[in-house]
């Protein structure tokens, strides 16, 4: 019973707080698009070619090498990277969000979580962007969207909440454990090759494709890939897979920085 009330006073204690600091966190996530483009002569266009960029290197590299028997290549290949670099940037962004605002977090009363998520959320405007980059591959080659299409935006919605859960985790722990910032870079490394971005899943061995199965990042890719490469709205399982995850990250990342919380100004 004390747990369950535990949750339920964080969750609402950050809902209260999104809503109170929500001009705050609009100020703090255009100050982010501002600094990360400051100085380019392209400014946020490279939101855009980045993943085309990108797009284009590994799809030669990819088809040419390991002839994946997929139509659209190219397009099963962004929409699978697009949204787990979204998930990267995001939590990435987060995990220093405390120790960069650390001046602010001593000197003002504000919840600290508004800082991770507000990282968290400008990384969401630079998908946003990068969408843009899916529709102009698409255009190019002739690919159609069905109207599943209207649910990408959901997929990338749970997406969001877990990436703000594991963000919450990654900023409090890394106040505690610099370390973590190297071994971060090397789980996501990792995780992206335990993930079907590049390659199919039927290609995975049956033996090994149980750790394709635990790993959540398969469950957001397939939804968002199922709402724009597969022409389909993804199935019950993948959706209540996308969820549960969401929700478990959102819930650990709450309870953890909350507890944590307490000795971040012995650390910083």
């Amino acid at each position: 019973m004390r747990i369950k009330s535990v949750v339920r006073g964080s969750v609402v204690g950050m809902i209260k707080g999104l809503k109170r600091y929500r001009f705050l966190i609009w100020q703090l996530v255009t100050r982010d698009i501002k600094v990360k483009y400051r100085r380019s002569f392209l400014g946020v266009a490279w939101s855009v070619l980045n993943p085309l960029l990108s797009m284009a290197v590994i799809s030669v590299v990819f088809s040419q090498f390991f002839r994946f028997d997929l139509p659209y290549y190219p397009i099963y290949l962004i929409t699978g990277q697009t949204i787990f670099s979204f998930f990267s940037e995001a939590t990435n962004l987060a995990m220093f969000s405390i120790r960069e605002n650390a001046a602010l977090i001593r000197k003002v009363s504000m919840p600290a979580y508004i800082f991770p998520i507000s990282r968290v959320m400008s990384s969401l405007v630079n998908l946003g962007f990068s969408f843009m980059a899916i529709l102009l591959v698409a255009l190019f080659m002739g690919f159609s969207f069905t109207s599943a299409i209207l649910f990408a935006p959901i997929a990338a919605a749970y997406m969001l909440v877990f990436a703000m859960g594991v963000g919450l985790i990654l900023a409090a722990l890394s106040v505690y454990f610099r370390d973590i910032v190297h071994l971060y870079g090397v789980l996501l490394t990792l995780i992206i090759y335990l993930t079907p971005v590049f390659y199919p899943y039927s290609l995975i061995p049956e033996k090994f494709r149980f750790l394709i199965n635990v790993n959540p990042l398969t469950y957001f890719v397939a939804a968002f890939r199922s709402s724009l490469y597969d022409g389909i709205v993804p199935g019950p399982q993948i959706n209540l897979m996308c969820v549960a995850f969401s929700l478990s990250s959102l819930l650990v990342g709450l309870l953890l920085f909350s507890r944590l919380r307490r000795n971040f100004s012995l650390y910083l």
